[in-house]
């Protein structure tokens, strides 16, 4: 599995890749259906029983089919389980004047936590009144 670096230098994993295994997997089932496939054309050509041949490109295309099809899937489902890391926002306000400002979360935010002096209000320090991450709503899909 990969880690990502985000804005924040927090790690997170993406599952944006496609497993080793499976796909070392599915490159010798394609390897077989080509091999079944060349001894298909090969026997068709010397003559042989059109039953054997039959059946040899019968495997041949079901297997690069079955292969492709594997692939597509596993792709498209990795697609769908990424993991996308939430925005976490800082709210910032002043007890005297009352402004308010918001800001990215940075490591050692916490509520409640006295930071520099407010610019309109110098004698006043802000503090640290919410911390949230945004949830986006997500798109429902009606599968057909």
């Amino acid at each position: 599995m990969m880690k990502v670096m985000s804005k924040n230098n927090q790690t997170s994993p993406t599952t944006s890749k496609i497993s080793t295994y499976l796909l070392l997997i599915v490159l010798i089932v394609i390897g077989l259906s080509i091999a079944a496939l060349g001894l298909a054309a090969n026997a068709y050509l010397s003559g042989e029983d059109i039953v054997a041949v039959g059946f040899l490109a019968a495997v041949g295309l079901i297997a690069m089919t079955m292969s492709a099809v594997i692939l597509y899937q596993s792709q498209r489902r990795t697609a769908e389980l990424k993991i996308e890391i939430p925005k976490v926002t800082t709210t910032i306000e002043c007890q005297k004047c009352g402004s308010k400002n918001i800001r990215e979360f940075q490591r050692g935010d916490f509520v409640f936590k006295e930071l520099e002096a407010c610019p309109k209000c110098p004698e006043e320090k802000q503090l640290i009144t919410a911390i949230y991450k945004e949830v986006k709503e997500k798109e429902k899909s009606y599968g057909i």
